[in-house]
């Protein structure tokens, strides 16, 4: 492990109070190895750069379309189309932008660049904030994200992961020396469910848990709560024994479904299939939240909902 490692990062969120404990600054590393049709940041699920396109911005130049070395770009009634098969994120189209209508997300950035970056915020993470190494799945990235939260352990800044922990466990144990907490994703108990719905099995997740437990890792569990994958009363149950038998978290979230990302959807052409899915109805997931208690008083819900029955 070396702070000579590079990392692809698509975005540093500084100020932020939903990745951990107090505030936070959370760098979201580029790439992920589960395939949740929910995602909530498209943009982080290839480990590859991404053009991005503001409608709004676009004032129909065509600067980018003559621009492009690989003849990728072309304009329809639609607006902008991109070749993303020849699209070698070169950052030409990006440069030549007279309006800052197209963007580059995911850039290489050397480890100790982006700890020079972070240091910079600790005056204000005060006694409970710190660092979010987050993704996409930040362990994609391992050997970086341990160098970074090496150097973060050692200039004194409180780090933590935002995991879903499907990879081998020596992964997650290299980086556990440096860190202070894991934000671990818990989606589905059902392992058949898991693989059809995450295109992921959910063994190497619930085994890695029960270490972490065994270990004596701080851990937060998180549950997305999404319309027809994961907000059954069944799942939310089996998932609370499931904790209940390994180890009880510090927290466990029922985070709520929100649709806000749809415009990142569009800019990236791909199409999303809860873009019409209302948010989650506070009956709902207080409900929900209820029979998570009964396994895990620790049990909260988190995000935005409906108000009303569902």
């Amino acid at each position: 492990m070396s702070s000579g490692e590079e990392a692809v990062i698509l975005d540093i969120q500084r100020m932020s109070t939903e990745d951990g404990p107090g505030l936070r600054t959370t760098v979201f590393f580029k790439g992920c190895n589960l395939a949740c049709p929910w995602c909530h940041n498209p943009e982080s699920i290839s480990q590859k750069s991404d053009l991005n396109w503001f409608t709004h911005k676009c004032i129909g130049c065509r600067i980018c379309e003559t621009a492009c070395p690989q003849k990728g770009i072309t304009r329809g009634e639609q607006g902008l189309r991109f070749d993303r098969a020849r699209c070698l994120a070169c950052g030409t189209c990006v440069n030549e932008c007279p309006n800052g209508a197209i963007e580059l997300k995911g850039k290489p950035m050397g480890v100790e660049k982006l700890f020079r970056e972070l240091v910079k915020d600790r005056n204000y993470f005060g006694a409970d904030g710190g660092v979010t190494l987050s993704g996409g799945e930040v362990m994609i990235q391992h050997e970086a994200a341990c160098a970074l939260a090496k150097l973060l352990k050692e200039a004194g800044v409180s780090v933590a992961i935002d995991t879903a922990g499907c990879y081998d466990f020596h992964v997650l144990e290299d980086i556990l020396p440096y860190i202070d907490l894991v934000l671990y994703d818990i989606k589905i108990f059902d392992r058949e469910a898991h693989k059809r719905i995450t295109k992921a099995d959910n063994r190497v997740i619930m085994e890695n848990y029960e270490r972490l437990m065994k270990n004596g890792t701080r851990v937060w569990v998180r549950t997305p709560v999404i319309e027809g994958a994961t907000d059954s009363e069944e799942n939310i149950a089996a998932i609370g024994n499931f904790i209940l038998r390994a180890g009880l978290p510090e927290k466990w979230e029922l985070c709520s479904f929100n649709n806000l990302c749809r415009d990142k959807y569009d800019r990236l052409d791909m199409q999303w299939d809860y873009r019409d899915t209302a948010l989650t109805q506070k009956a709902h997931i207080e409900k929900l939240t209820e029979i998570a208690k009964q396994y895990a008083p620790c049990a909260e819900y988190s995000g935005t909902v409906e108000e009303g029955g569902r």
